[in-house]
């Protein structure tokens, strides 16, 4: 194990959602396939956008005028599309051995975007979802691990944050959150996190009455 993880114990996971809990790739890449289609804009201008806030995205591409208009599409797009989205390796047996009221998700991904996420992939809802709309900015600011936090009533210092994206990762460490990434969707070599594993079936984790850790299985 990485020395950045061995022997940590935490008070709370914090889950990014899409790459990390879910497989929701497919269905992203159609989406925003056909949503750049219709506004002109190429494949090589959506690169490393991973992670990163529909808004943000959006805000490079699309005059101020027209912002409205193309977020409320893209929302549409990726709403309608749910194909394919299910829970990646490990994702289920994280989410049932760790404590309810110590587990938290913060995506970039809208409200309802989210909600239909989850529902199409049957994971375990926590009680804490922070989503784009519930901060004022989004990845990579820390603004959504520090919600998610302050939703579970833990300090961000004790948090671990699991994430597949730069920007989030980026996020985590400015909200002062330890870090595991994951290589789901992202190069091994482009993921900054005290440790980097293939997915959260490469992690067993392990509940006590200090808190939470992982180790390594495999």
């Amino acid at each position: 194990m990485q020395v950045g993880l061995s022997g940590r114990v935490f008070d709370a996971v914090i889950f990014d959602m899409d790459g990390t809990l879910v497989d929701s790739t497919p269905a992203v890449v159609r989406a925003w396939t056909t949503w750049a289609l219709e506004h002109g804009v190429t494949a090589e201008q959506l690169t490393g956008n991973h992670g990163v806030p529909a808004a943000s995205i959006i805000a490079r591409l699309v005059p101020v005028d027209g912002r409205e208009r193309a977020l409320a599409r893209i929302t549409e797009l990726e709403i309608a599309d749910l194909d394919g989205v299910v829970p990646l390796p490990g994702t289920l047996d994280a989410l049932r051995t760790l404590p309810a009221d110590r587990v938290a998700i913060a995506t970039s991904c809208t409200r309802p975007l989210a909600e239909a996420r989850i529902r199409a992939s049957a994971v375990p809802r926590p009680s804490v979802v922070v989503t784009v709309d519930d901060v004022e900015h989004g990845k990579p600011a820390p603004d959504p691990f520090l919600a998610a936090a302050r939703g579970l009533g833990v300090d961000p210092g004790r948090c671990l944050v699991v994430e597949d994206a730069p920007a989030g990762l980026e996020a985590a460490r400015a909200a002062g959150c330890a870090t595991l990434a994951v290589t789901t969707t992202t190069p091994r070599e482009e993921l900054h996190a005290d440790l980097v594993v293939a997915d959260l079936a490469a992690v067993r984790w392990e509940v006590g009455e200090s808190g939470i850790s992982l180790t390594p299985v495999g």
